[in-house]
């Protein structure tokens, strides 16, 4: 350690820093999936996978259920998961009833939501603006929870749908209490037309018995330096 304290020392008048790996964020995560024996995690809002793929270079070997509607974003995601046995891919969204809908494509695919964006987070962020429009199948995660829960399953549930997620939790009544952990993105200001913002998710979330037990920096304001959103991870604490 006293080595990396004095490389350190040399190292930042030019801006660079060496740290551990992985990140502290992560290394917390990591340790509450082992210490609640997860072995499943449902991926809603998996783009490309960056989210398993990130899970896997960490360590964890269990299932991945992932979920991702956008056509092009799904196909690099058929990609990225095809020679992993333990994660399977779906062509559709998740949300607060069944049928089809029409979702925003964004320009950089991440920020794409089934909401409106605000002007504030492509003034942000310019690759955010939508640029397209796509039909999609959506479901409620109660619909389709029996196709991929089994009695004893330890459930982990993920959420990136660019505001769109406590609309996935209002179709996920009767399937929450199977679910032992939640990571969720969280908005500290009004990104999409209809969003929740932080405290209201966050009290929602608990009132299913859930505590928030870490955070992970998200999506900032480069000039300002303001945290527009960030991921809680929650899990049931007797």
């Amino acid at each position: 350690m006293n080595a990396i304290i004095f490389i350190n020392e040399l190292l930042q008048n030019v801006g660079v820093q060496i740290k551990k790996y992985p990140p502290l964020d992560f290394r917390r995560r990591i340790s509450m999936i082992r210490s609640n024996g997860i072995n499943k995690i449902l991926d809603i809002g998996a783009n490309t996978g960056i989210y398993g793929l990130e899970m896997r270079k960490f360590g964890y070997s269990g299932e991945i259920i992932s979920f991702e509607p956008l056509t092009d974003a799904y196909k690099e995601l058929s990609k990225n998961s095809k020679k992993d046995k333990k994660w399977r891919i779906q062509n559709y969204a998740i949300g607060d009833f069944d049928g089809e809908t029409t979702i925003n494509v964004s320009k950089n695919s991440v920020s794409s939501s089934i909401l409106e964006i605000l002007p504030e987070h492509y003034e942000k962020e310019k690759n955010a603006k939508f640029i397209d429009k796509e039909k999609i199948k959506i479901c409620k995660l109660d619909t389709v929870y029996g196709d991929f829960y089994k009695p004893g399953d330890k459930v982990f549930l993920k959420i990136d749908t660019q505001g769109y997620e406590k609309n996935v939790l209002d179709g996920a009544q009767k399937s929450i209490p199977y679910i032992s952990g939640l990571q969720v993105e969280l908005s500290l200001v009004s990104l999409y037309i209809g969003s929740s913002l932080f405290l209201e998710m966050i009290e929602y979330i608990n009132s299913f018995g859930f505590n928030l037990c870490s955070v992970e920096n998200g999506f900032y304001d480069e000039k300002t330096g303001r945290l527009m959103q960030l991921d809680g991870i929650f899990f049931r604490i007797d």
